[in-house]
Parts: C-alpha cells; structure tokens; sequence
C-alpha cells in the first residue's frame, strides 16, 4: 500500500476571528506536500472546488500544483480533481493543464477528474438543473476524449451535446511516450464499477472506515478486469482517504485530535457533498456533530473511522487498510489541528509506518504507465 496526502484549501471557521485565515491555510498545506515530499509519501493530490465558503478554498488548483512541481522532487502531485465539465472548464484547457504539469514535473502528475461536490457547487456554473446525474452526462461525453487529445499528431476534432472542437493540435503533448494516469473521484458503488471498466485508478473519498473497503474492492476489482480503457493504460488503483493524527505518545494524539475541532469538517462534507448518502442518524446542516471528547475520539479510534495514537498504533491501524485491499492511503489534514502538529505527524509517519508498509520504491502508476 502506498501513501498520499489530500488538501483542499480548508479554512473552517478560523476566519471568524483570523482576517489571514485563508492565506494561511493555502500556505501550510505547501508546506505540508514539501514535508510530505522528503518523508516518503508518494502522492499529494489537490482539490477543486468553488463557492464552498468554510470548506474549501483551493479553487485554482492548477496553480497551487504548478508551485509545487518546483518546490518537491519526487512526490506525484495529483488533480483531486480537475472538473472537466464544459460549463466549469473547457476540455481542452484541462487537456493542456494536464500535460503542461506533466511536464512541469517530468512525470509526476496524476489526472484525477470528477463531477464537483454537489448541487451547491454546479448550481453555480449550471443554472436551473435539477437532476446532477446531469453531470454525468457531460463527464460521460468527454473522458474519453483526452487521451486521443494527448496522442494524436492532430486531435481530430470532437462534436457532442454539450462541446465541440474542430480539428486542433493540441499542446503541448505529454512528457514521455504515454500520458499522466487517469483516476475517477468515486462517490457510490455504481461509480466504482463504472471507473473500473473504463480502467480508471479511483480517489475513493466516501469510504469512510476500513470495512467499507469490502463493497469497494468487490465492485471495483471484478469490473476492471474486462477494463476498456479510455486511456493508453489500465490504471488499477484505489485510493482512500482518512484523517490521522501521529504523535510520540497515545495520550498527546488524543489530546490533539480532541482540541482539533474534527467534528466540524464531517459536518461541511454533507452540507456541500449533498449527493453523498448521508449516514443514518448524522445531523443535517445547519445542525453539526457535537465537539469530540477523549471518550469519543477512543471510539473513532477503535471503530476505525480515524487514524490516532503514537507510531506504533499508527502503523497498525494503516496496516488494517493494507489487510483490507486499499491501494493507497490518503491523509486529509484539516487546519484546526495546529501546524506544528501536523508536520509532526507526517515526519513521524514517513520515519516509523512507511518504511514497514510501502516496501516499493518505485511509483505505482509509474510502472502502469512504462508497460503503457
């Protein structure tokens, strides 16, 4: 299993009482990828999202990975996601974003896509639409379409409903003889299956504790193995994300995790990734989960919902995520755990659990994209 870190810009309610709130959490989270970089982690991906306040301000992602292809050296930097919805960006601009952070990075970059986080978000760029499996629709139409804009001398042009190109060269091509991998960011089961036979890696960002895996996995690796690629290369791969937290002791992880203010990011995640099932029980915004005590972080702890204690727990509870079949593993860092404590747990992660679980140095979809 490989490891990764996921940022999305995530201000929280920090700017309530910090005009330089927002700066400040784009600066960290470079800071955290650098970090990430020189302690062995293989991936860092990005999000996009728009209009999301609190949640996530990481809207000109691009921009964000294109500072970071100079600042680290080895880590793949990733589009967590690029949304390749005409409305939202043309395709072809994605299409030269794409390979110019190839380039950039000599190699290094991942092309996740996805649909956007809910209606909230589309709304803004969609007016009027009341059904986003819409969106479906227009991502369906297109995904396809990039690998040939990559390839071909002279893409040879492109009519649909929703865009349409005549025939271009589009630049630049990509670094090297094939193109960056291709992962779906997944949402629900149906989701998983599609990516997987259109051989599409996935940025598993619902899976939210190690027995989901199980309905994951099933969907996923059964379908991919009569993958039709879109793509130059079948990329089998699921990513998931969880929080972690990592210090010298068990009892400092928790007091962390505690003073973190975890609660709060759950709580956003439903109220703008509203066509995620939400769980049973779980409150509806503008009502949010209850502030965590020690008694309730032990419980996240022990249900496998969060990743916390010293380096030794750490690399137990991610070697269940190993047992379980996940791919990779993605950190999301959320800013109300403080910055010093966050470095902390990369460094402590890179020095005692990677070394014992991610035994390959080389990159997994480097090795996808070579056979390509």
């Amino acid at each position: 299993m490989e490891f990764g870190l996921f940022v999305q810009g995530y201000v929280g309610k920090r700017a309530e009482t910090d005009p330089l709130a927002e700066h400040k959490a784009l600066m960290e989270e470079t800071e955290y990828v650098i970090q990430a970089d020189k302690s062995g982690f293989k991936y860092a991906w990005a999000s996009e999202h728009h209009f999301l306040e609190e949640y996530s301000h990481l809207s000109a992602n691009d921009v964000f990975l294109g500072y970071l292809a100079h600042a680290t050296d080895r880590i793949h930097l990733g589009s967590g996601i690029f949304n390749p919805l005409a409305q939202v960006n043309h395709p072809v601009k994605v299409a030269e974003k794409v390979t110019m952070l190839d380039h950039l990075t000599e190699g290094r970059f991942e092309f996740g896509s996805g649909r956007g986080a809910g209606s909230h978000e589309i709304l803004g760029f969609i007016p009027g639409v009341t059904d986003m499996n819409y969106t479906k629709e227009i991502w369906e139409e297109t995904i396809a379409e990039f690998p040939k804009m990559w390839l071909q001398d002279e893409y040879v042009g492109f009519q649909g409903k929703h865009w349409s190109l005549p025939p271009r060269k589009i630049l630049p091509k990509p670094y090297g003889k094939s193109h960056p991998a291709m992962w779906y960011a997944a949402g629900s089961p149906p989701s998983y299956s599609m990516a997987a036979r259109k051989g599409l890696g996935v940025l598993g960002f619902s899976v939210q504790k190690v027995s989901d895996m199980e309905w994951v996995l099933e969907k996923y690796k059964t379908a991919i193995v009569d993958a039709e690629p879109v793509g130059d290369f079948v990329n089998d791969n699921v990513m998931v994300t969880t929080t972690a937290i990592c210090a010298p002791t068990h009892d400092e992880a928790v007091r962390i995790a505690v003073a973190g203010g975890l609660h709060y990011l759950p709580s956003l995640v439903f109220r703008y990734h509203d066509t995620f099932p939400r769980p049973d029980g779980f409150p509806a915004w503008p009502e949010t989960l209850p502030e965590y005590n020690e008694e309730f972080i032990e419980l996240l702890i022990e249900e496998e919902l969060l990743i916390c204690g010293d380096p030794d727990e750490v690399f137990r509870q991610c070697k269940r995520w190993e047992q379980a079949g996940a791919d990779q593993l993605s950190f999301g860092l959320p800013v109300g755990v403080p910055k010093e404590a966050t470095l902390q747990t990369i460094r402590l992660v890179g020095e005692h659990v990677i070394p014992k679980i991610d035994t390959d140095p080389v990159h997994r979809t480097s090795r996808f994209r070579a056979a390509g």
